[in-house]
């Protein structure tokens, strides 16, 4: 038996035999032609059958998993039709008399090699939409059968070197009861979907192709990152009693879905979700959420070739609001840069996107963008009980400018007669140090903070959480981090405002006796992350955590700070 070690990617245990999936042999001779117009003929058709696959991707991925996956498939579709990429294979062609097959690879190559030098991590992401896309193409030229995981007819775990996200979205978990791959981490798309799936799931192995042979039977535990290859009988029954252990936990988690917050001393907190898409309430509410502590309407702006209507928008916000019935919902305004980029708009090139013109910055110089969705906003309020939260604050005059502009919009539409709701509270994201720093400040005019860690991290520590070399320095529960946490929560205390929470720290079970010790209101988090949470809080006592606040926030390291709180909580 081989064990193997990876990244809990997706938690649960799967137990089947391996499916490898692997990639047809895509090689092929560059031959000059003497019938240019042919071979450009030949490269239009495989783009045409492409398209064609993808659009059926696309639809499957919809139906099974929801509309902001299906996105990464509108990306691809764009990546297909782009004159950029295309018009380049078609004039290397009639330059140079080569092959269909030698213009595709020789461009995209050039392409994806640009991309993935870049230092935008967005950037660095388009090379493998690229990669992924023109495989499929060449496939089509050279007549070999692309490999479709939706063929799959028996239980499997998937082995590959990596899951592009076309494969991901094909996985039909009747059959596919896991996957582990070469590569990728939790933030990969495999892996977010693996989680929207529910599918156990190990990534970043390095060896699992070159190790497993298809029929092996496979444990993969996504609960500690394991990948274990034919087993003994003894080992088997083991895992099985894991999986009775954990399906027997899902159910008792399942019986607080409708339950209050509440912890072992009978205090209330509440837990939210983070949403991209109103197709995501769903499973907001089969797990029991209390609110949306965060929706990313940057997903109604991306894989598309313009911005989204005023129309669009109201719809998409009033279908949240009317389907959360009166529980919270914050609506985080327009957040794209860094990461997260907009093709059809023309953003600077920047040498530092995480700290350049970006989230609010890129709003408040682009008012055309930016009033279409205020005005979307407040027209959906009357459906429900809309929060609205500006993101990437860094100074009060930028959070002052933005109400502004808000308040204005919403004149102008008591004046054409529109509906507005007089409850609409407004907030900031603290993802910034400074904002930290100065909370006090900030508390006094507005709403409510939600802490954004993912970048609050990264911006203290001076540390990009993409960059494998500072990785560790990305450090959820290091002092600074809990010092400027303690600051804004009790910044907004004292002014009697609340505090949220909204980056991947508010469901790690590590950091939630910490915050609830230090007194965070609401905890927001995946939608799975929910129920496990709020069993964990109902056996932690929040007036004990308290008392340890003092002591954890004048701890030197992070490993003291989680070292103290396993002690108290175990």
């Amino acid at each position: 038996m081989a064990n193997i070690q990876g990244i809990a990617a997706s938690s649960g245990i799967a137990i089947a035999k391996a499916y490898l999936l692997e990639t047809p042999d895509l090689s092929f001779e560059k031959v000059t032609t003497a019938t240019p117009q042919v071979e450009i003929e030949r490269l239009d058709q495989a783009l045409d059958i492409s398209k064609q696959e993808l659009e059926k991707i696309k639809a499957h991925t919809k139906e099974n998993i929801g509309d902001e996956h299906a996105e990464i498939f509108s990306a691809h579709l764009l990546v297909l039709s782009d004159p950029e990429l295309i018009n380049p294979m078609k004039d290397k062609i009639n330059s140079e008399n080569v092959n269909a097959e030698a213009a595709l690879d020789e461009v995209a190559t050039m392409f994806i090699d640009m991309f993935k030098n870049m230092d935008n991590a967005y950037m660095r992401e388009r090379a493998a939409d690229i990669y992924d896309v023109t495989k499929r193409v060449k496939a089509h030229l050279l007549g070999v059968t692309f490999p479709d995981p939706a063929l799959i007819d028996e239980e499997v775990i998937v082995i590959a070197n990596d899951l592009t996200p076309s494969d991901t979205a094909q996985l039909n978990r009747d059959y596919v009861k896991g996957f582990a791959t070469d590569i990728g981490g939790r933030t990969s798309h495999s892996a977010i979907m693996a989680r929207s799936l529910e599918i156990p799931a190990v990534v970043g192995t390095k060896e699992v192709t070159s190790t497993i042979q298809n029929d092996d039977l496979v444990i993969v535990d996504g609960n500690e990152g394991i990948v274990l290859i034919n087993p003994t009988e003894e080992v088997i029954e083991k895992y099985r009693k894991k999986q009775e252990e954990f399906a027997k936990q899902k159910q008792e988690w399942a019986k607080l879905k409708n339950e209050p917050t509440l912890s072992a001393d009978g205090e209330q907190v509440e837990l939210a979700a983070n949403i991209g898409t109103p197709d995501d309430v769903i499973g907001v509410l089969d797990n029991g959420g209390e609110g949306v502590g965060l929706y990313r309407t940057e997903f109604l702006y991306m894989g598309k070739s313009q911005l989204p209507t005023e129309e669009e928008q109201f719809t998409a916000y009033k279908s949240v609001l009317e389907q959360m019935d009166g529980k919270p919902v914050v609506v985080r305004t327009l957040d794209i840069g860094g990461d997260k980029e907009l093709n059809y708009l023309d953003l600077p090139n920047e040498l530092n996107p995480f700290l350049g013109f970006r989230a609010i910055r890129f709003c408040l110089e682009n008012e055309q963008v930016f009033r279409p969705q205020l005005r979307a906003l407040l027209r959906a309020s009357v459906y429900g009980n809309l929060k609205i939260m500006f993101p990437m604050i860094a100074t009060l005059e930028e959070f002052r400018q933005a109400k502004a502009i808000l308040m204005d919009e919403k004149e102008a539409l008591l004046q054409e007669g529109k509906e507005v709701s007089d409850h609409i509270e407004i907030g900031i994201m603290v993802e910034i140090p400074s904002t930290a720093v100065i909370a006090k400040q900030f508390a006094k005019e507005v709403d409510f903070f939600s802490i954004g860690t993912n970048d609050l991290i990264q911006y203290t520590m001076a540390a990009d959480r993409m960059n494998e070399q500072v990785s560790y320095l990305y450090q959820p529960y290091h002092p600074a981090i809990l010092n400027l946490i303690n600051n804004v929560i009790e910044a907004a205390h004292s002014e009697d405002k609340w505090v949220g929470m909204c980056g991947e720290m508010a469901g790690d079970a590590i950091a939630i006796p910490i915050l609830l010790g230090l007194g965070l209101d609401e905890f927001s988090m995946s939608a799975t992350s929910i129920l496990p949470a709020r069993t964990q809080i109902r056996e932690l006592d929040k007036g004990k955590l308290a008392s340890y606040k003092d002591q954890l926030l004048s701890m030197s390291t992070a490993e003291e700070v989680v070292q103290f709180i396993k002690e108290k909580t175990e």
